[in-house]
């Protein structure tokens, strides 16, 4: 049987580690509460053997990264069941190959917290930490999850990239990088795959489609327009 330990294993420092700690403790939004562990209740047939991981789930990666990826929330039978940020789903599949193509990642497949993965150069994030129904939370729930983004964001110092992956993610990080003080231009950048936004920090903005499979099904995004972005993540972060 697989199982979730209470301890999530993508904590690289001890700054990051007390943050996921009072993270996967978060009982803030009742309706993402009530959702994520009725999904680990009930389950689904094909994964009826695992022991759901049912908590907020923390970022996942290297804890002195320049690239930064920021997500949506995490798939109900993804990583709410794993334990870890797009991880045990098709569109973690695709971002974790990705990164890997572009030599941010040890392997091409993420499947469950003790798979051995490694990232090197990039750290995996989201606005909102508990799976959604419908992979919808609402804009309260995105403003009450952003406190756990902004202290992300405070502990990692060396970033110069930000990939974000869907609308929702490029808003929710505009927003938190102007919760941290940072100036976003108004009117701020705007979303659309394959843009590149430089703010005046110097942090430079690069827009994805989301690899869902509404997205990567239809062909909207393909694995070669996905490469380009974390092909030119990692000349930024290099240069």
């Amino acid at each position: 049987m697989r199982s979730s330990s209470p301890r999530a294993s993508s904590a690289g420092s001890e700054a990051l580690d007390r943050l996921e700690r009072r993270l996967i403790r978060c009982r803030l939004c009742p309706r993402l509460v009530a959702h994520r562990e009725r999904v680990a209740r009930e389950k689904v047939a094909r994964f009826r053997d695992w022991t759901y991981w049912g908590r907020p789930v923390p970022g996942f990666g290297d804890p002195d990264p320049r690239v930064l990826v920021v997500g949506l929330a995490p798939a109900a039978h993804g990583g709410n069941r794993t334990g870890r940020i797009f991880t045990g789903d098709e569109s973690g599949n695709w971002l974790y190959a990705a990164l890997y193509r572009a030599g941010f990642a040890s392997q091409p497949t993420s499947i469950a917290r003790d798979d051995g993965l490694v990232l090197r150069g990039v750290f995996v994030t989201a606005v909102v930490r508990c799976a959604p129904p419908m992979n919808r939370p609402t804009p309260t729930e995105i403003a009450t999850c952003r406190r756990w983004l902004l202290g992300e964001l405070g502990l990692l110092p060396r970033l110069r990239v930000a990939v974000v992956l869907g609308k929702i993610a490029h808003d929710g990080l505009l927003a938190a990088l102007r919760a941290r003080g940072v100036e976003v231009p108004r009117p701020a950048p705007r979303f659309a795959h394959g843009a590149e936004h430089r703010l005046p920090s110097g942090l430079v903005l690069l827009s994805s489609y989301h690899p869902s499979q509404q997205n990567t099904f239809t062909g909207r995004l393909t694995r070669p327009m996905l490469d380009r972005v974390f092909r030119r993540a990692r000349a930024l972060a290099d240069g």
